[in-house]
């Protein structure tokens, strides 16, 4: 119970690191510059404003104001920077106009108004690309790649990435393309592709030790560490880790420094070296302490609370918890302040439940100051107050996650309660608790299909043949002998007597669970095989009818030369690489609400717009074929003919949808829709994405295409045909 915590802190944690990282390593010299002289900056110019003429120079007065009020105040930063703007128009002066909208955009970015940001930054770079401003170029494509990342559109974040690459590259800027590898790292970090990741990371790491910046190589070596620690290789985890945690003591980053030493915490805990984990935890909690970072304090104050549980330390835990919940109060983090109270919950819980109790004291560099924290009181003496004291803390942090409806939180706070009420006795509590757990745990188990088909991975055929002819028949079975079970087990417990009520409860909650878990392990096999809604009308009425549906897309994917290229490999080999890819394939229309239908050989169909309609459902399939063809692309180059290339076919319009068969039934899709779909995939190429007419009108705006002409399909005639760049 402890670990799960723990991690859930750590994942939050490194995200929120990546996220800042992001934003930091994209950071010009003029904001560093800006955030260091702050308001005596700003006093300086608004000293010159009034003695300025309306011409050049007052624009580049007003720009510089409007770029230091950014990192100050962003809203007196857009104010100035419109009055820049309106100056530079009225002197039709490029340079004063494409700087103006620069910094509005910064200003706008800096207030999270993400579309007012690409409008000024692309008007900017309109403007220096009129006049070849390169260096500019550079950065404003950066920045919108930024913003583009910073709304989740992770191809358009990419696209201006390499961008700005490329014009980087010309310049022989090293210090923009290092900038630009931790920023796509990041990208191709939050959509999974964690050996594209590594990749960026790696050349970022290899030109900022070049160029001897110790403050973006601990950047670099973070973000490679969190990869790591994703990917469970600890041992390197540790080692990136650690070289970021030592750079950032050289520099006296105090601020990146407190991430850098909690990160390597995190890494020492999941290898089990807690006094290592804790020794770390104390470095960040100083360096936050020292850069007056209150929030990131109360969540390492967390982190050390869960050491000392682990260690036993209960007291010490507590004291921590204490701590974490007034600095997170201080500064309004209501998610933090409710783990401070579950931890004190489990504190008290574990206290109760374990009677050799180590109550020593915090080392003397890190005891905190008197009055630095609110004291818990006195701790109960009997294992019943102490209990009680468990539920009241745990309900509160359930209270406060409930407001602000935080899943992690409160599934947490249930099975603690179940855990707490148990051992008091109220196995009625206990029972709803758990019931409650279950009921949330399985309500993100549903909201994350992808990690479903994973876990049953190849066992998929096998299941089906399980389905086959009664599926709802082989649930009622189960479930009548579970409870004929637990009837049973009443009428046998009876004989107790004294102890009926103890007994009773215990198996009413055991085979609740038995039940629960039954059940949902059928209702998990369904919608393996099938979406949700058909499922749910399956097992509700019996049966599922065919239904027609006029606005969909339909993908097909096929590998290129597959059978020359199945001839290289062992059978094993070849199962194992279709596997790994279609898998990858799953993973990716996931992410896009996309519905899979079926593999036929090498052949993968998928279809957006049902059974739920979707208006997006052109442009979600397009995306995700463009993260299939990157991820067959970037395969292809590191493994050559051991895995295949890739051809996409995209087209758009109506389908019928249901289930056939009786036995090993499958949910499919028929129309002409599919039967175009699949002759755009057989005219596409290697690695490209081939779309039809229909499709092209819907995605036009959104993505780059280029018209091959009309091509002759088979059955279909001429058909103008589109290639997604």
């Amino acid at each position: 119970m402890f670990y799960i915590v723990l991690q859930l802190h750590v994942v939050r944690y490194f995200c929120l690191h990546i996220a800042l990282a992001c934003l930091l390593i994209a950071a010009s010299a003029d904001r560093i510059c800006a955030q260091k002289q702050g308001q005596a900056l700003i006093d300086s110019i608004l000293g010159k404003l009034p003695l300025a003429k309306e011409d050049t120079n007052k624009v580049k007065l007003l720009v510089r104001l409007s770029f230091t009020y950014y990192a100050v105040d962003p809203d007196d930063g857009l104010k100035y920077g419109r009055q820049a703007l309106a100056l530079a128009e009225s002197l039709k002066w490029k340079k004063g106009i494409s700087g103006a909208n620069s910094t509005l955009g910064t200003n706008y970015a800096n207030k999270s108004d993400f579309p007012h940001a690409l409008e000024c930054y692309k008007r900017a770079l309109d403007i220096y690309e009129e006049t070849g401003n390169k260096q500019s170029i550079a950065r404003i494509t950066g920045n919108i790649g930024l913003i583009y990342f910073s709304q989740s559109d992770y191809p358009k974040a990419l696209e201006y990435y390499f961008r700005s690459q490329k014009v980087a590259e010309e310049l022989g800027d090293e210090t923009s393309m290092a900038t630009n590898d931790i920023n796509i790292g990041n990208t191709y970090n939050y959509q999974s592709q964690y050996a594209n990741a590594l990749d960026y990371y790696f050349r970022a790491l290899r030109i900022n030790e070049k160029l001897g910046k110790k403050q973006e190589t601990a950047i670099a070596c973070d973000n490679i560490s969190i990869i790591y620690f994703i990917q469970r290789d600890y041992a390197k985890a540790l080692e990136y880790s650690l070289r970021s945690s030592k750079l950032a003591d050289e520099v006296g980053d105090k601020i990146d420094g407190a991430r850098y030493h909690a990160n390597a915490g995190n890494v020492y805990d999941a290898q089990g070296e807690y006094a290592k984990a804790l020794e770390y935890y104390f470095k960040a909690l100083r360096a936050d302490e020292e850069a007056g970072n209150k929030g990131d304090a109360a969540s390492i104050s967390n982190n050390i609370a869960v050491g000392y549980i682990r260690q036993k330390n209960y007291l010490l835990a507590m004291d921590y918890c204490e701590r974490a919940l007034q600095e997170a109060g201080e500064v309004g983090d209501r998610y933090t302040g409710a783990w401070a109270l579950y931890h004190l919950g489990d504190a008290y819980l574990s206290l109760a439940e374990d009677s050799s109790v180590a109550t020593g004291k915090p080392i003397t560099q890190v005891e905190l100051p008197e009055g630095k924290y609110k004291p818990h009181g006195a701790i109960p003496a009997g294992r019943a107050a102490r209990l009680a004291r468990a539920v009241s803390y745990m309900q509160r942090a359930l209270d406060t996650a409930r407001k602000i409806h935080v899943v992690d939180v409160m599934q947490s706070c249930y099975l603690g309660l179940a855990n707490a009420y148990r051992s008091t006795g109220n196995y009625r509590s206990a029972m709803e608790s758990y019931q409650n757990y279950t009921a949330i745990k399985d309500s993100v188990f549903s909201k994350d299909n992808e990690k479903n088909i994973l876990r049953l991975g190849i066992q998929n055929e096998y299941q089906k043949q399980r389905l086959a002819d009664s599926l709802r028949m082989a649930e009622k079975e189960k479930m009548a002998t579970l409870k004929l079970q637990r009837q049973r087990s009443y009428t046998y417990m009876g004989v107790a007597g004294a102890l009926l009520l103890l007994g009773v409860s215990f198996v009413m909650l055991r085979n609740n669970r038995l039940l629960g878990t039954e059940k949902r392990r059928s209702d998990d096999l369904l919608l393996n095989i099938l979406p949700s809604e058909v499922a749910g009308e399956l097992k509700n009425e019996g049966r599922s009818a065919a239904r027609h549906y006029d606005n969909v897309t339909v993908l097909f994917t096929d590998f290129v030369n597959f059978t020359q290229a199945g001839e290289k490999m062992t059978p094993q080999n070849l199962i194992d690489e279709l596997h790994t890819c279609f898998k990858s394939f799953d993973e990716i229309i996931g992410r896009y609400n996309i519905e899979k239908i079926k593999t036929i050989g090498d052949a993968y169909l998928a279809v957006s717009g049902l059974p739920v309609s979707d208006p997006a459902h052109a442009e979600h399939i397009v995306r995700a074929a463009i993260e299939i063809r990157d991820f067959m692309d970037s395969r292809y180059t590191r493994l050559g003919d051991r895995t295949f290339e890739v051809r996409v076919g995209i087209h758009t319009g109506s389908v019928i949808a249901g289930i056939v068969g009786v036995k090993k039934f499958a949910y499919d899709i028929w129309g002409d829709t599919v039967n175009t779909a699949a002759r755009m995939e057989q005219n596409s190429t290697a690695g490209k994405i081939n779309i039809s007419e229909t499709t092209y009108e819907l995605i036009k705006d959104k993505f780059p295409c280029v018209y091959r002409g009309e091509i002759d399909a088979k059955n279909k005639g001429q058909m103008k045909m589109y290639f997604v760049s």
